[in-house]
C-alpha cells in the first residue's frame, strides 16, 4: 500500500517513514468491482511511496520495507483487522513478562520447500536479541538479551528475557521469521527473501517495481485462513510511485489496484465510491537532536522552540485540515492503552514567552540574531521528509518562519526516505530538529527510540536521556498487558513534557482499491486478505 512513511515500529516504526499503524478493518466499501465476482489468475498491483531499500526484515525501520516483507515473511502471531492476536506460525502460545512459549503449526514450509523448524525460529529471536548483531528490531520486537531455545520434536520455542516486557508474547510474536538459508547468508535477503510467506520474489528493480508470485502450497495464513479461497492473486507487483497525484491517476485509470493517499487527492478518490479502508497514524511529530554539544540538547531551548510554534495551525497545514490533535505517541485505535498523554503537557503558543525563556536561559537576542553565551550565532538545521507529500514542505516553512521570528536562523533540508535512514536513523548526518512520524502499536515499542543506545549501537536517534521516562517504563514493563497502561502513560508524559518529542497531529490515511478488495493489519495491507474482482 502506498502509505506515508514513518518510522516503523511494530510492524512497520521505524521512523517517520512507516505506516505501522493499526487497526484495521475500519473504513467503508462501496463499488467493489465490475461484476462483484472474484477473478482468478490475476495480477494485483499496488503503489508504494518509496523504494524499500534493503529488504532484510531484521535490519529495517521503514514501513515501506515492512510492507514489502509482509508478502514474503510470516510471524508467530498475527493481528486480525480489529487488532486481536490470532495464530500465525504459532498455533498457540502462553506468556509472562519474562518468558513466552510458542507452539508451531505443523506443515509450515519455507519458499524452497524445506520445513520450518523450531530451531530456525529460535535462531531468529536470539539473533535479533543479541546487541552485537545490531538488528533494528531489537527492543522493538525482541527485548535486548532475549534468548530462545527450541524443541523440534514438540515444535515449541521458548523465549526468556532478562528484564520484564509487559507485551512479551505480542512483541516477539510480531517478528518476521527468516528461514535457514537466509539466516546463514543475509546477503540473500537484501533484494529477495527467504521466508514462509504467501509470496516469493521473482524480480526486484530498485526504484521501479518488485514482482512476486503466490505460493500455491501456502496453507498457514493468519487465524483460520483457508487455502480454497477464491480471488487470490497469482502475482503481486509493488510499484514505486513517489507522487500521490500520479498514484491516484494510475488507480483511476486501472493501471494499479491500490494506493494510500494522505493528501488532497483522497477527496477525488473518495468521490468515486471506491473500495476503501482507513488507518489512523501519527503524522505531526517534532524531534530535537540532543546529541552532546548541540544547542537542542538544552531543554530550555527545546521549550522555547515549541512555544514559538502554533501547533494547531501547523497540524492543519500538514494534514490539509483533515487531521486530529494528537493525544498520544500511539495513534487512537492502534494500541491497547487509551490515556491522553499530550493535552496540557506541551507549552501553549506564546512567542513573547518563548523570547523571554530564551533570554533567561542565556540565549541572547541581538544584532544578527540569537547568540549563545559564548557569542556563537544560533543556527539550526531542520529536516522534513519529501515522501509525505507537499504539505510537509509547507509545514517546514511555517516552522522556519516561527523560529525566525525568535531571531534564530533556520536552514530547511528536504530528505528522501533513504536519506532519513542514513542521515537521521543511522546518525550519519548533522541535524537539530526533524518532522518525522514514528508509528507503533504498543507503548513498549517506543522504548528503544526514546532511551538507550544511540546509532550505530541502538535506535535512540535523537539521543534522548529522560530519567523519568526510564523509571516509568521500568515500572510499566513489570505489569502484564493493559494493567500497566497508567505507567506507560506516565512514561509518555515525561518525554512530551520535556519536549523530547512533540506530537501534535494524527492523520487518517485512506487506502483505495479498484478491481480488488483488501484489509489492513497494523496499518499495512494484509497479503492474505487480497481478493481480485471481475
Amino acid at each position: 500500500m502506498r502509505s506515508p512513511q514513518t518510522l516503523v515500529l511494530a510492524g512497520t516504526l521505524a521512523l517517520g517513514l512507516v505506516l505501522t499503524a493499526c487497526d484495521s478493518g475500519s473504513g467503508s466499501s462501496a463499488t467493489v468491482g465490475n461484476t462483484g465476482k472474484f477473478a482468478e489468475g490475476q495480477t494485483f498491483t499496488m503503489a508504494i511511496s518509496a523504494d524499500p531499500g534493503n529488504l532484510d526484515p531484521h535490519f529495517t525501520s521503514l514501513s515501506v520495507t515492512q510492507q514489502v516483507d509482509a508478502f514474503m515473511y510470516d510471524s508467530l502471531i498475527s493481528l486480525d483487522p480489529a487488532g486481536k492476536m490470532v495464530p500465525g506460525l504459532a498455533e498457540k502460545w502462553e506468556s509472562t513478562t519474562t518468558k513466552a512459549t510458542y507452539t508451531l503449526r505443523k506443515g509450515v514450509t519455507c519458499a524452497d520447500g524445506t520445513p520450518l523448524t523450531a530451531t530456525t525460529v529460535a535462531a531468529n529471536i536470539s539473533f535479533v536479541g543479541d546487541p552485537a548483531n545490531k538488528s533494528s528490531r531489537i527492543g522493538v520486537f525482541v527485548p535486548p538479551g532475549a534468548k530462545a531455545t527450541a524443541d523440534d520434536a514438540a515444535g515449541t520455542v521458548t523465549v526468556t528475557v532478562p528484564a520484564p516486557d509487559a507485551f512479551l508474547d505480542r512483541n516477539v510474536g510480531g517478528l518476521h521469521i527468516v528461514c535457514d538459508k537466509g539466516m546463514k547468508d543475509r546477503n540473500l535477503l537484501k533484494q529477495a527473501g527467504d521466508g514462509t510467506g504467501m509470496f516469493t520474489m521473482t524480480e526486484a528493480v530498485p526504484g521501479d517495481h518488485y514482482t512476486m508470485e503466490r505460493r500455491k502450497d501456502y496453507a498457514w495464513g493468519p487465524g483460520d485462513w483457508k487455502t480454497d479461497q477464491q480471488g487470490l492473486p497469482d502475482k503481486v507487483v509493488l510499484k514505486v510511485v513517489s507522487n500521490e497525484t500520479t498514484a491516484a491517476n494510475l488507480l483511476l485509470s486501472g493501471q494499479i489496484n491500490l494506493t494510500a493517499i494522505a493528501g488532497p487527492d483522497k477527496q477525488r478518490l473518495a468521490a468515486q465510491k471506491l473500495f476503501q479502508r482507513e488507518a489512523s497514524t501519527p503524522l505531526g511529530e517534532l524531534w530535537f537532536n540532543q546529541k552532546a554539544g548541540l544547542p537542542t540538547a538544552d531543554p530550555a531551548l527545546r521549550k522555547a522552540l515549541t512555544q514559538a510554534l502554533d501547533l494547531t495551525q501547523l497540524g492543519k497545514v500538514i494534514t490539509g485540515g483533515t487531521g486530529n490533535p494528537a493525544t498520544g505517541l500511539v495513534a487512537p485505535g492502534m494500541g491497547p492503552c487509551t490515556e491522553d498523554t499530550v493535552t496540557g503537557n506541551l507549552p501553549p503558543h506564546d512567542l513573547a514567552a518563548a523570547k523571554s525563556a530564551l533570554d533567561a536561559a542565556g540565549w541572547k537576542a541581538g544584532t544578527g540574531g540569537v547568540r549563545a553565551k559564548d557569542g556563537a550565532k544560533l543556527s539550526l538545521i531542520f529536516y522534513y521528509p519529501t515522501s509525505l507529500g507537499p504539505t510537509l514542505q509547507s509545514g517546514a516553512e511555517l516552522v522556519q518562519k516561527a523560529w525566525s521570528d525568535l531571531g534564530i536562523e533556520v536552514s530547511l533540508k528536504a530528505v528522501s526516505t533513504a536519506e532519513i535512514g542514513t542521515v537521521i536513523l543511522a546518525g550519519q548526518g548533522t541535524w537539530h530538529a526533524v518532522l518525522i512520524p514514528l508509528t507503533v502499536t504498543l507503548p513498549s515499542q517506543l522504548v528503544p527510540f526514546l532511551s538507550g543506545a544511540t546509532p550505530p549501537n541502538g535506535n535512540n536517534f535523537a539521543g534522548i536521556k529522560n530519567p523519568a521516562y526510564t523509571a516509568a517504563v521500568q515500572k510499566a514493563s513489570a505489569v502484564v498487558g493493559t494493567d500497566g497502561c497508567p505507567d506507560w502513560a506516565a512514561a509518555e508524559k515525561a518525554v512530551v513534557t520535556a519536549q523530547d518529542i512533540v506530537p501534535f497531529v494524527d492523520s487518517t490515511v485512506p487506502a483505495f482499491a479498484k478491481g480488488a478488495t483488501f484489509e489492513l493489519s497494523s496499518g499495512s495491507v494484509a497479503p492474505g486478505s487480497l481478493r481480485m474482482l471481475g
